[in-house]
């Protein structure tokens, strides 16, 4: 009988002491206890949230460079020029009248022709290449250059001056173009790669993280929506493309923060979705259509709040309205702020413009205002925006400068 209890005891160590080793090894934390069995977890001093060791223990990415092969064949370099328009002096090339006058009297017809710098992106496999506006403003001849070291003459599709965007089109077979992005997709932290021809050293691939989406007020375009990188971004980059790290375009580098002229961690692209529209209603019209319904708008901001005795903290105030237009003929006054279009917020100036401009012309929608403290519905029928004047070139081809329009 002794015998048999002592069997039965050894055999009962063995499996608890062979459950222990299993619940050391796969869940250690359960053994993580004060003292002996049956007392509670130590409570911790606040509440912290721990990460699990699977997580913390993931490497990270070593090379982009699969992203950056897939994208890099579709982003060229951009060469515009402009010729001078007076004739050479023919004394110029006398060199006693150099010796006596120097170069001073030098005529614009002797210059070398201005020319650009920048880069574009094969987007389509017929030959549509999107760049910004800026790069090939008023040039006369414009000349794209191929990864692949093939070149091509370019001809501009068309222009929007007021998202700094141009469409330029080759004529040549068998083109690389690139994989275009998801924006609803794209979050603040996302590694990106910025692929251009900065200072015409040759392409380049510079990478970053995404630093703040839906940048506006930087007074670079009128309608501003940037995605904000610490890509390195540098004169020659306008135009290249900000991918993700599979390679696919997520936007158009455009502008750079900068004093020196050089990347300080501050740039800026159009993002993909803007470019799209922008390039589907150029190759579809020659022109981008947009809402307008006439107004002259102020941001509603504390202080005028206050000084107005408003109860509305944020919105558009109505500072002017044209005559004739399409807010006139609504009824809509100076004095009134706007509140929302349809179900669409507004909360400042640039928020009414963007709302605006993407409904088309002829749409009838409900403006909800207050005036003198009363809200109010108003049936407006949007109107088409007129062309606007041509916005000022950011100096040092990536610094940005601009003014926004009325809406």
């Amino acid at each position: 009988m002794l015998r048999r209890f002592w069997l039965f005891f050894a055999q009962a160590v063995t499996v608890l002491l062979a459950l222990m080793f299993i619940v050391a090894t796969l869940k250690p934390q359960w053994l993580q206890r004060q003292g002996t069995f049956g007392k509670q977890l130590a409570e911790p001093i606040v509440a912290l949230q721990e990460v699990a060791p699977s997580i913390g223990s993931r490497p990270a990415q070593s090379s982009y460079a699969d992203g950056a092969q897939k994208a890099m064949p579709a982003v060229v370099n951009v060469f515009s020029s402009k010729d001078g328009t007076l004739p050479p002096d023919p004394r110029a090339k006398d060199p006693l009248f150099r010796y006596f006058f120097g170069d001073k009297n030098k005529r614009k017809g002797d210059e070398t022709p201005a020319s650009n710098l920048g880069s574009g992106v094969i987007v389509s496999s017929e030959g549509y290449i999107l760049t910004n506006q800026h790069v090939v403003d008023g040039a006369d001849q414009i000349e794209v250059a191929l990864a692949d070291g093939r070149t091509s003459s370019a001809k501009v599709i068309g222009v929007d001056p007021e998202t700094d965007l141009a469409v330029l089109k080759i004529n040549m077979t068998n083109l690389p173009t690139i994989t275009l992005g998801r924006m609803d997709q794209t979050r603040v932290g996302d590694v990106v790669l910025a692929i251009g021809n900065p200072f015409g050293v040759g392409q380049t691939v510079t990478m970053g993280i995404v630093s703040a989406l839906g940048r506006n007020h930087l007074g670079i375009n009128t309608f501003e929506n940037f995605i904000q990188t610490d890509a390195a971004i540098n004169p020659g980059n306008s135009g290249g493309a900000l991918v993700d790290v599979n390679g696919n375009l997520l936007g158009i580098n455009t502008a750079i923060y900068s004093r020196s002229g050089g990347s300080l961690g501050i740039g800026f692209a159009i993002p993909v979705s803007t470019a799209r529209s922008v390039l589907e209603s150029i190759i579809t019209t020659g022109t981008v259509t947009r809402g307008w319904i006439g107004v002259e708008p102020q941001d509603v901001t504390p202080e005028i709040a206050e000084s107005f005795g408003l109860e509305q903290k944020s919105g558009a105030i109505v500072a002017g309205v044209l005559q004739g237009g399409p807010a006139d003929k609504a009824g809509i006054k100076p004095g009134d702020i706007l509140i929302s279009i349809n179900d669409d917020t507004i909360t400042d100036t640039t928020r009414l413009l963007n709302v605006v401009a993407q409904i088309k012309p002829g749409t009838s929608v409900k403006v909800h205002l207050m005036r003198k403290s009363k809200e109010l519905d108003l049936s407006v029928v949007i109107g088409k925006r007129p062309m606007q004047p041509k916005q000022p070139q950011p100096p040092d081809d990536d610094n940005g400068g601009g003014d926004q329009s009325d809406e």
